[in-house]
Parts: C-alpha cells; sequence; structure tokens
C-alpha cells in the first residue's frame, strides 16, 4: 500500500526526532519482557498475599504459572453515564478468562470525572490533572508485578488518555481497551443548540434549559456528540487498541458483551503464545500517526492536541503540534458530527461508523497498514465490522463500501472538505490550535479590538449587561494548566454564538481549554506560553487589535512590537487555588508542562538540549 507522501514523511520526521526516547522506552520494555514467569519469582509470602482472596482453581493456576493472569483496570462509578455499564464486567470477564483457560481479576480503580458536571465550577480545575492522575493509578494497580495481559475499562475525556499512559509504563504486557458504547440517541443536536442559545438570549428560562439537558443526556453509556469521550474511542479503535469497530455499539446489545469477551479471550491468547507482545510494542510512530489521521479526517476534540502528544510521549514517541497541521493540510475531513454538524455517533455508526473510515482512509494512503494491533500485524482487519452470525457468535465482515448517510460519512475522494479542520496559529501573540471544521470561510479571519478577561464568569456578565455587542475577540487568560488547571470554556459556547448570530465579527482567545464543542465561532486555544509564565498574552490591554487568521495560521497583535514588548505582565488572578480539593493540586499546577508538549507532569522525555518546538519540521 502506497502511503501519502506527507504521511510518509511527518512520520519519519517523528521517527528521527524519537530515536532516542523511543530506544530507551523499548529497552525499558525489553527489560521487564526479560522475567516473563513474575509470579514464580515472588517470594512464597509475596505470592500467598497476591493469591490469597482467590478461589481454590484460581489460586492453584497462579500459583504454577498455569495460564494467563489479566489485571482488570477499571473507571466503573454508577454516577456518571459513560462507566456506570461497567458496573457488570468483571464478572463477564472473569468467566470469559476461565474459559480462555487464565484468570482474571480486578487489579485496581481509576477515578472518573465528568467535565459535562463540573463546566463552569471549581471542580473542572481539577479535570486536566485527573488524567495524570488515573496514569498514575493505572501504574499502582499494575504495580504487583503479577499480570501477563490487561484490560483498561474506561470511556470519557481524560480517562482514556490517562489509562493509555499508565498502560504505557507497563508497555510489555498484551493489553486491550474494554468499550462500553453510547448511549441511545436524545433530543436532536439542532434543537438542544436552540435551547442553548435562546437561554443565553433569556428568551426562555431554566425549567426548558434543563428540560432539553436531561432528553439530551438520559441513560447509560456516554454522550453521543463528537467530543473528546468519543474522539477517544475512535481513536481507540484505528490505534488497533480495541478489537475492530468496537467503539460505538450499544452498551446494551449483545454484541457488546461478546465484544468484551472476545477481548479478554485476545489477551489471553497473546500473552501465552510463542511470541507475545505488548501495548507498548502498537504504540508506535505509525500508530500515533494514524491517531492523528483519524483525529482529523473526523474533526475531533483538541483536546487532543494535548492528549495525544502526551500518550505518544509515554511511548517515547515525540509529537508536536506541527505534525498535526502539516498532516491536517492533505487529510480530508470525511464526517460531520456535532458540534460540527447535526448528527451524532450512533449516526455516524449506522453509516459504516470506523470500519468504512479506516477503509478510505487506508484506500487513500492516508493510513499506515503496516502496524501491530490488537488483533494482529495490519491495519486491514479494522476494515471489517463485527457482528453477530445466526447463531449469535461474533465475527466480522468486511464494512460496506458505500456509505449509509452522505450527510454524516463521506469516502476521502468526496470529502466535506479538502483538509482536517485544525490549524496551528503561530505569531506575537504565541503558539494556538483552532478546530476550523465547524466555522464558516467568512469567519475563519478575525481582525477586531481585544475583551481582556480573567475568567468566564465575567465574560457571561458582560455578555448579560450587552457590552459585547460589537467585533470582538474575547480575551480569557489566566487559564493555562499552570494557572488553575486549565479549565474547558464550554459555557461561552452559546454566549459567543448569539453575538455571532447578531452579525458581530467574534473569536475567542484564551490560554485555556474548548474541547470538541467550539463550534461555529472560531476559537483559538491552548496559547503556548500561558500567561502566568509571562506568554505575551498577559500583556494584552483592553482596545488592543487582535488578528486571528486561520486560513494563513497567524495570530498576531497589531500593536507597534516594541511598545508592546515593553508593556509588564499582567499579575497573575488565580492566588489561592483552594476549595474542591484544588488545594491538594499545587504540586501539579507547579510541575506541569506547557499545553503543546502535552501540559502532563511527568515531564518532558525529548532528549536533553532539544526543544520539540524548534524541531518539529
Amino acid at each position: 500500500m502506497n502511503v501519502h507522501r506527507v504521511v510518509h514523511d511527518v512520520t519519519e520526521r517523528i521517527a528521527a526526532r524519537s530515536r532516542d526516547t523511543r530506544a530507551q522506552y523499548l529497552d525499558q520494555l525489553e527489560r521487564a519482557r526479560a522475567n516473563p514467569s513474575r509470579r514464580s519469582n515472588l517470594g512464597c509470602s509475596n505470592l500467598a498475599h497476591a493469591v490469597a482472596a482467590c478461589g481454590t482453581s484460581d489460586r492453584a493456576a497462579l500459583t504454577t504459572d498455569d495460564g494467563a493472569s489479566i489485571a482488570i483496570v477499571t473507571a466503573y462509578n454508577d454516577m456518571l453515564s459513560a462507566h456506570a455499564p461497567y458496573e457488570t464486567y468483571p464478572q463477564q470477564i472473569k468467566a470469559a478468562a476461565q474459559r480462555a483457560g487464565a484468570v482474571a481479576r480486578v487489579a485496581g480503580g481509576v477515578p472518573a470525572m465528568c467535565d459535562g458536571i463540573t463546566q463552569g465550577r471549581e471542580g473542572m480545575e481539577l479535570s486536566l490533572f485527573s488524567r495524570d492522575v488515573i496514569a498514575m493509578s493505572t501504574a499502582i494497580a499494575l504495580s504487583h508485578d503479577v499480570f501477563d495481559a490487561a484490560l483498561m475499562l474506561g470511556v470519557c475525556d481524560k480517562i482514556v488518555p490517562g489509562l493509555v499512559a499508565g498502560a504505557l509504563a507497563f508497555g510489555h504486557l498484551p493489553t486491550a481497551f474494554v468499550p462500553a458504547g453510547p448511549m441511545a440517541s436524545g433530543l436532536p443536536n439542532a434543537d438542544k443548540a436552540a435551547v442553548r442559545r435562546a437561554a443565553a438570549e433569556g428568551t426562555v428560562g431554566r425549567p426548558q434549559l434543563l428540560a432539553a439537558e436531561v432528553a439530551s443526556y438520559h441513560s447509560p453509556g456516554t454522550c453521543t456528540f463528537y467530543g473528546t469521550a468519543n474522539s477517544n474511542q475512535l481513536l481507540m479503535d484505528v490505534m488497533g487498541l480495541h478489537l475492530p469497530g468496537a467503539a460505538f455499539v450499544h452498551p446494551d446489545h449483545p454484541l457488546r458483551a461478546a465484544l468484551t469477551e472476545a477481548a479478554t479471550q485476545r489477551v489471553a491468547q497473546i500473552a501465552t503464545s510463542a511470541a507475545p507482545y505488548g501495548i507498548g510494542d502498537v504504540v508506535d510512530e505509525r500508530c500515533v500517526v494514524n491517531g492523528a489521521v483519524a483525529l482529523l479526517a473526523t474533526g475531533g476534540s483538541t483536546n487532543h492536541t494535548m492528549h495525544l502528544v502526551s500518550m505518544a510521549a509515554a511511548a517515547g514517541v515525540q509529537l508536536t503540534w506541527e505534525d498535526l497541521d502539516d498532516l491536517s493540510a492533505v487529510v480530508p475531513l470525511c464526517t460531520r458530527l456535532y458540534p460540527s454538524g447535526t448528527a451524532d455517533v450512533n449516526d455516524f455508526h449506522a453509516a459504516g461508523g470506523t470500519p468504512f473510515l479506516v477503509g478510505t482512509l487506508m484506500d487513500a494512503g492516508l493510513l499506515h497498514g503496516d502496524v501491530r494491533t490488537l488483533a494482529g500485524h495490519d491495519l486491514f482487519r479494522y476494515r471489517q465490522t463485527p457482528v453477530l452470525d445466526d447463531d449469535g457468535l461474533l465475527t466480522w465482515v468486511d464494512a460496506p463500501a458505500v456509505s449509509g448517510d452522505l450527510d454524516v460519512l463521506r469516502p476521502a475522494s468526496a470529502p466535506f472538505s479538502p483538509d482536517g479542520g485544525l490549524r496551528v496559529l503561530r505569531g506575537s501573540l504565541g503558539h494556538a490550535v483552532v478546530k476550523t471544521s465547524a466555522v464558516a470561510a467568512e469567519h475563519r479571519v478575525i481582525e477586531a479590538p481585544a475583551r481582556v478577561f480573567t475568567d468566564q464568569t465575567a465574560v457571561l456578565e458582560a455578555f448579560s449587561r450587552r457590552e459585547l455587542d460589537r467585533d470582538v475577540v474575547v480575551v480569557v487568560r489566566d487559564q493555562g494548566p499552570s494557572a488553575n488547571g486549565m479549565p474547558e470554556l464550554h459555557q461561552l459556547t452559546p454566549s459567543l454564538s448569539v453575538l455571532q448570530r447578531r452579525g458581530h465579527q467574534v473569536a475567542l482567545l484564551t490560554d485555556g481549554r474548548m474541547s470538541g464543542a467550539s463550534g461555529a465561532v472560531p476559537a483559538a486555544i491552548h496559547v503556548t506560553p500561558e500567561s502566568v509564565h509571562g506568554g505575551p498574552i498577559s500583556r494584552l490591554r483592553d482596545g488592543d487589535v487582535v488578528r486571528i487568521d486561520c486560513e494563513t495560521g497567524t495570530l498576531e497583535v497589531l500593536v507597534d512590537p516594541t511598545e508592546f514588548a515593553g508593556r509588564p505582565a499582567a499579575p497573575p488572578s488565580h492566588q489561592d487555588e483552594r476549595g474542591v480539593g484544588r488545594e491538594l493540586f499545587g504540586a501539579l499546577r507547579r510541575a506541569v508542562g506547557r499545553a503543546d508538549q502535552g501540559a502532563h507532569v511527568f515531564g518532558t522525555l525529548a532528549p536533553q538540549g532539544v526543544n520539540l518546538q524548534e524541531s518539529a519540521r
């Protein structure tokens, strides 16, 4: 299969940049793999503790190294819709493991918080850091070092990236990600968006808004809009960390249980094979590029400009925003999903879903087919769709050659847009990203006076006073990871959309996050360096003219450069981050890295002296 020149060149560039760190990581895997019979090397007291809770047959198997020992790491809780289905998974997995001659046990749990609940609230300031807490919790779960394989049970925003990073620390273990699937479609997205805009304008009240939201988010399963949670699931499919086509099967469909059993059997099979391989062998530079291409081809969440960078770094692979920018220029937009359209992931799945997407991207030379996956050694299996045959047994069939709904999913040869809808901006205000897949052409270049804020509540108050009824670039600074944990600013979307609909040229500029829900208003986000580190955004003043040009990829303040450089940085507005547990995360705010390097707390894996941004191209 011929790979597109740009995809090939970006992959080679990543491999060259990552040569030292990837070699270090693979050496770590080999050292872990050199001691395969880990239980038999335990002291007798250690092993007794490790099997004390087992039944007689499982205890016998584990004390004799008879069969694979499978760790279950779960994000189950019964408060959140996406993770509530996992309640019954451990028993199902344990039974499937026994049928495969293995033993499965819950090794540990990881926290799972919901950004939908914490939007606009202080708890959102823990959200990004929860990813790294999850990675560390996963490592703790696996640290007993008595397992031959692992199953990761998690779905949503930070949960999957955290599980990936934690699993990669034990990259010698065969590992499957086990999804739970999306809830059934609720209130149509166009209707939901209309009610939100009406509430922002004050024409409907809380009862109507609450009724619309409850009708949208109404049952177990992931939310159905294409935000970070479902971007995670798509990436796990295309990166080969799920079984093929597993992402978007409904939680209650019989196929879901069959896929969970098959994932259990598959990791047991790999662990006991003559040539076992782990998740660290799967996640290499080609796998990372495949994930990036899939993200771009679907207009996925901008959170992955940090999460994918961070996951790659955990495997010693150095991905940069410039890599994403170059790929975006040649990867066509093949889907139109809310917030870039009105369809949801159930519509996407019904139209052909990830198997159709993988097929059309492979045919266009935009994916690496020669990769290792959970299903085996190539990506071609991921062009197939899981089904139950007439006897109720799981099998895979070729995905349809034609999309079931061209308003939702199109082939790469006839896309919605010739590019992937992500731009990296550079200029006198720093480094930022903007998602353009839902932004109309006439709104992709904004030049307007700035109105500067340091929290989103103040923006909403100014909106309600009609102070923003004009052409404006709304600047919200002191929202970066070091300032306050980089909360998402979703609450601003309806109000900014109202301004745009009133005929104003409006944009958002922030060192905070916007996730996959930025919509039709151009949002230059993740601005780096952030304000509290003295980034240029800290010197902006009300009235400064800012130009955000999504076509040329520039981000400029139109102020005399000498005068602008001589301005003092505004003092940080967040002096006392306490309450809702924020005081416990001070060490993470001090340790966190830059947004364009993954915004994680584990330090850069780049070789000493290498600047990732400067060496990106």
